[in-house]
């Protein structure tokens, strides 16, 4: 099987939107990124028409092709700049030439999976990539090749402090308060100001990406929301009074809601969003209904990036057995919500 959007000349008329260009990561080359990864790429026909950039190892990607038996072909970086249409392209990375042991965190895979995150990263800072789409990435790889960031989020935040961390899917849409924090540290950052500061960011991200205003249910902190006080403060305190304050100015929040039944009144709503305090209050229900084609999203940033909802999976890494549902759901959101930011 040939993987090969060839690049033809664009037809005006026949396109909304000029042809996007984004950048796909390879991941951390341990787990099933490149996999899953070259899986979508197979599923030419579910992809839309772009010039999409891979960011790879060519070695790497040839072998990980070669084991899953597809025959991949992509066209040179250097047609890349030049192209008139849609089609594959990569973008070689070079490596010291050591390999990384699949299903296993390492240095060497920590180095391949930030350089190419960062090279794609570089393009979209400079309005070379209208998105990027990311494979997984392993914590502890990265830690071992001495990057000093817990992740894809992370590093963004360093560059974009409004940087928001959501999860799509047909039947859910979540944005996390607070993301890799440990649980204490979560709870100190729920205070009226950053509440406030937190509501106005995302309603205005997502009006900006989204096209459409979305109604936010915000989840409390403590069990029954608070209970009115008997079982916490928090609620009374901080999240009603910055609920209230953002309605006067005209944002669509609503809550704070308990949180064993708002992912209820949000499920399959297209025109709801749930606003979570902390990640596995958002993560637990995202993942159980989502967790085969959900798509990690970034809000706050002048580009689009997404990735798949699920991690690096080192246990079946290797065996071809990696589901590429949700690297396909990401590549599609990134091209939909590119096409809203360039109409």
């Amino acid at each position: 099987m040939t993987i090969s959007m060839v690049p033809k000349d664009r037809e005006p008329g026949k396109n909304k939107f000029p042809w996007l260009r984004l950048g796909l990561t390879i991941g951390d080359p341990a787990g099933i990124g490149p996999e899953i990864l070259i899986k979508a790429l197979a599923k030419r026909e579910l992809l839309p028409l772009g010039a999409y950039l891979i960011f790879s190892p060519p070695s790497l990607l040839e072998a990980e092709a070669k084991a899953l038996k597809v025959k991949l072909k992509l066209y040179s970086f250097a047609d890349w700049e030049k192209a008139k249409g849609p089609g594959f392209f990569l973008f070689p990375l070079e490596t010291s030439g050591e390999w990384a042991e699949k299903g296993r965190a390492s240095a060497v895979a920590g180095q391949i999976s930030f350089q190419a995150f960062s090279e794609a990263f570089l393009m979209a800072q400079q309005g070379l990539l209208e998105g990027i789409v990311t494979a997984p990435v392993s914590k502890l790889s990265w830690a071992l090749a001495g990057i000093p960031w817990h992740g894809h989020t992370e590093y963004l935040e360093n560059f974009y402090p409004e940087a928001i961390m959501a999860f799509w899917s047909r039947r859910l849409r979540v944005a996390l308060f607070t993301h890799h924090l440990p649980l204490v540290e979560a709870q100190k950052k729920i205070t009226r100001e950053n509440l406030i500061n937190f509501f106005r960011r995302l309603e205005s991200s997502l009006n900006r990406f989204y096209g459409r205003r979305l109604e936010c249910l915000v989840a409390g902190l403590n069990p029954h929301a608070g209970e009115d006080g008997l079982l916490g403060e928090e609620e009374n305190k901080e999240i009603v009074p910055a609920i209230t304050e953002v309605r006067q100015m005209g944002l669509s929040f609503s809550g704070p809601y308990p949180p064993d039944v708002i992912f209820r009144q949000a499920l399959d709503r297209r025109d709801c969003l749930v606003v979570a305090l902390y990640h596995d209050q958002g993560l637990i229900a995202f993942k159980l209904v989502s967790f085969a084609d959900g798509v990690n999203l970034t809000l706050g940033l002048p580009f689009v990036r997404t990735s798949p909802d699920h991690g690096t999976a080192f246990d079946i890494a290797g065996k071809g057995m990696a589901s590429e549902k949700s690297m396909v759901a990401a590549i599609r959101l990134a091209h939909r919500m590119a096409a809203r930011l360039t109409s």
